[in-house]
């Protein structure tokens, strides 16, 4: 035989469990706090690493800039003269190298470019209003010989963020570029 349920009780009530969703007061507040502690221990340093990739990306620029340079005067056996320029293919002359780079064959000497067909590159120095390129005082251009070599003192141009040192450009007498980290303690 079919076993048949049992009525249910008169007069008793059966509780369902009540099932809730969403958080506490306490747990968002708990919560919040803990997200605004990381950003504020994590801040200054974001602050720093966009410091150092700015100031890294301009080192690898200016580099690059340099051992182009240096390479176009060995591979087409002629004088090559990197300057900061004012965008419209002359130099500048000062310790500022903001603005524009200029590349230019340079066969007479005069560290200008006599024709627009002997400049070689003429690119904006990457802008942002944290970030400063100066170099020391002395020598405000490069030339570089047929062999490669850059004749002179040496060349420190430095990359400053927000007033600091974020690293720096040394160019040898050889004409070799290298880099130097900064420490953004250090005053431009």
């Amino acid at each position: 035989m079919a076993r048949m349920p049992s009525p249910p009780h008169q007069g008793s009530h059966v509780r369902r469990p009540v099932s809730t969703h969403g958080f506490t007061l306490v747990e968002i507040s708990v919560t919040l706090s803990v997200l605004a502690l990381m950003v504020a221990i994590g801040l200054p340093s974001l602050r720093e690493f966009r410091a150092r990739q700015q100031a890294s990306a301009t080192t690898n620029l200016l580099m690059s800039h340099f051992a182009s340079a240096r390479m176009t005067a060995i591979s087409h056996n002629v004088p090559v003269v990197v300057c900061p320029s004012d965008g419209a293919g002359n130099c500048r002359n000062g310790t500022d190298w903001g603005g524009h780079w200029l590349s230019f064959r340079d066969p007479d000497g005069n560290r200008e470019p006599d024709d627009i067909n002997d400049i070689y590159r003429n690119e904006p120095a990457p802008s942002a209003p944290s970030i400063r390129v100066v170099s020391s005082q002395g020598r405000r251009h490069v030339r570089y010989q047929p062999t490669g070599m850059s004749y002179g003192t040496n060349l420190t141009i430095r990359i400053c963020y927000d007033g600091r040192v974020a690293s720096s450009v040394v160019l040898n007498n050889t004409g070799r570029p290298r880099a130097v980290r900064g420490n953004l303690k250090t005053p431009c």
